[in-house]
């Protein structure tokens, strides 16, 4: 979590809301790296976890990322939700609950319907105060700024 909490200040540091996201390969090494990159790419997509997910399977050559673990600061968005179960994440660990846009248990529960074929193991609020400061931080400046 600590990786992501780095990848979340280069995000603050660009004026993006500050989510970082790692992916581990299944040997526990780093093999995707992310934080939120929309405003400067003027991309829809471009959420951490979206990033990081990419650049694993970049790595893996490959888009199935079975063994891997998603970890990221925030709790992911429907998207990111979604995400991780196309690409057959084995877990998704996270920080800070999203209680207005989470979708790994606070608002929808994506990766554990069991409608879907696969449903990643959840690990949630690692290192979340951590992960919860830097966004009230980053909000706060945002609104006295």
């Amino acid at each position: 979590m600590r990786l992501a909490l780095a990848e979340a200040r280069l995000a603050y540091e660009a004026d993006e809301i500050p989510v970082g996201a790692v992916v581990l390969g299944p040997s526990g090494e780093v093999i995707g790296t992310g934080h939120n990159d929309r405003e400067r790419s003027a991309d829809p997509t471009g959420h951490a976890e979206i990033i990081a997910l990419r650049a694993a399977a970049a790595s893996l050559g490959g888009w199935r990322l079975s063994g891997c673990t998603l970890v990221v600061t925030l709790e992911p968005c429907t998207m990111c939700a979604g995400a991780s179960v196309q690409a057959r994440v084995d877990r998704v660990v996270y920080g800070a609950i999203d209680p207005k846009a989470g979708a790994v248990g606070s608002l929808w529960d994506v990766v554990r319907d069991r409608r879907l074929n696969h449903r990643p193991e959840v690990i949630a609020e690692v290192l979340a105060a951590d992960c919860a400061a830097l966004l009230t931080e980053f909000f706060q400046h945002r609104r006295v700024g």
